[in-house]
């Protein structure tokens, strides 16, 4: 009979019910506690000493490959998901305009040369000219004086009539033409003197090869060449083409986006931590990660390198109004870089953007909260674009050397 039609009938329940429920909410309850105490030990003995986010995501350097000249596109050598390494040439441009003024320069360099070598060549003739000049005006001068000595000695003998008044007038013309000599040949000495301080005055203290006319135009050289090799545009590093905008015959003008090279062998994971969770994140604790596309199968090994600046609202393109209209608080998250094991990501190679779960170890505290001290080497850096720069100052070398006279001295290398 059921309880409830006991009670109909007045008739009292049976007392055994009442000790088997207690039992049972006793046996529930210790289940409970249990559970509770075991939770709590977990927390205390482990999971109190890590904290997890499966806000997580791999990111790399997104490198931007713009052209550092304006043209019109002619060949394209890479195509999205190709593996290209630095220094492979990934778009050509037109350079025909490029290769015409180069040879316009080159021409221009070695005419500069020649004029400036010829300045050189007229102060060595200056010199011999002057000294020339010199010998003339002293033999001018002592012509000048005989002419006045003989015709002193004759105006003394006119009186006596041992001279006649023509010889007379003979020697005062002979003086009055050496007089005219002598100007003559000081004037052309001091033109001379002139011109050879206005030529030194542009080649003192430098070769020919150092002329400021010279590496003027040695300069125009070096750009036009740049320009014509920068119309292969090269890829800075080595990594995977991502979007490819550039199509063949599109006009493109400099710094506009062809294509995305993306370094795969050097990313990190950008881990975005609740503010609570950062109270015992330190830099250099170790980090494990499960990749979704991998799953729980294989781990990666990182760890944290820094920790962000800023929460992602503060640097929004939008950032929140919280000063305005009704305020409702947003729990903020931190992004926490960490760092991937190189050979982890050869084995088992990640893309930008794949969602990871990460999981940071706190047993050790020594780390800093923040960086103290900048990084103590480059961060990144490329060598690609080095080659041009020297092979442009080998053909200006070259066009300089082929332009100058063999009696000039060594060139000084620049």
């Amino acid at each position: 009979m059921s309880e409830q039609t006991a009670v109909k009938s007045g008739a009292t329940p049976p007392a055994g019910n009442a000790p088997a429920r207690r039992k049972w909410m006793l046996i529930l309850a210790l289940v409970f506690v249990a559970a509770g105490l075991i939770y709590f030990i977990q927390w205390y003995l482990h999971s109190r000493h890590f904290e997890y986010s499966d806000d997580a995501y791999v990111t790399a350097n997104i490198v931007q490959i713009t052209p550092q000249v304006a043209g019109t596109v002619v060949a394209i050598a890479a195509n999205e998901t190709d593996f290209v390494r630095a220094g492979d040439v990934l778009v050509t441009l037109d350079s025909t305009n490029s290769q015409v003024a180069l040879q316009e320069a080159e021409a221009q360099l070695a005419q500069t040369v020649r004029e400036v070598r010829t300045l050189y060549a007229a102060n060595n003739g200056l010199t011999a000219t002057i000294a020339q000049h010199q010998a003339e005006l002293e033999q001018a001068r002592a012509d000048l004086a005989k002419a006045q000595a003989d015709y002193a000695r004759r105006q003394h003998l006119v009186a006596s009539g041992a001279v006649s008044q023509e010889e007379v007038q003979h020697a005062q013309t002979a003086v009055e033409a050496a007089r005219s000599n002598v100007a003559a040949f000081a004037a052309a000495l001091t033109a001379a003197q002139q011109q050879l301080v206005s030529n030194q005055a542009l080649t003192s203290g430098t070769s020919v090869r150092n002329h400021p006319k010279v590496q003027a135009a040695a300069v125009k050289v070096a750009q036009v060449y740049l320009d014509m090799q920068r119309s292969a545009v090269l890829a800075p590093v080595d990594g995977y083409v991502g979007k490819r905008s550039v199509q063949l015959g599109q006009r493109v003008a400099i710094g506009a986006p062809l294509m995305t090279v993306i370094p795969l062998q050097q990313i990190w994971v950008d881990a975005n931590y609740k503010e609570a969770q950062l109270r015992r994140i330190r830099i250099g604790q170790p980090v494990a990660l499960t990749a979704d596309v991998y799953g729980d199968k294989v781990e990666y090994h990182g760890k944290v390198m820094g920790i962000g600046s800023g929460t992602g609202a503060a640097f929004a393109l939008l950032p929140a109004q919280n000063a305005t209209g009704n305020w409702i608080k947003v729990v903020q998250r931190i992004p926490v870089r960490i760092s991937l094991d190189a050979k982890e990501i050869a084995a088992h190679p990640l893309r930008v953007g794949m969602s990871m779960e990460a999981t940071v170890d706190l047993s050790e505290q020594g780390g800093a909260v923040l960086a103290d001290a900048a990084s103590p080497r480059e961060l990144a850096q490329t060598k690609v674009y080095s080659g041009a720069a020297h092979a442009a100052d080998a053909l200006v070398d070259k066009i300089i050397t082929s332009n100058l006279g063999e009696h000039l001295a060594p060139a000084v290398k620049h």
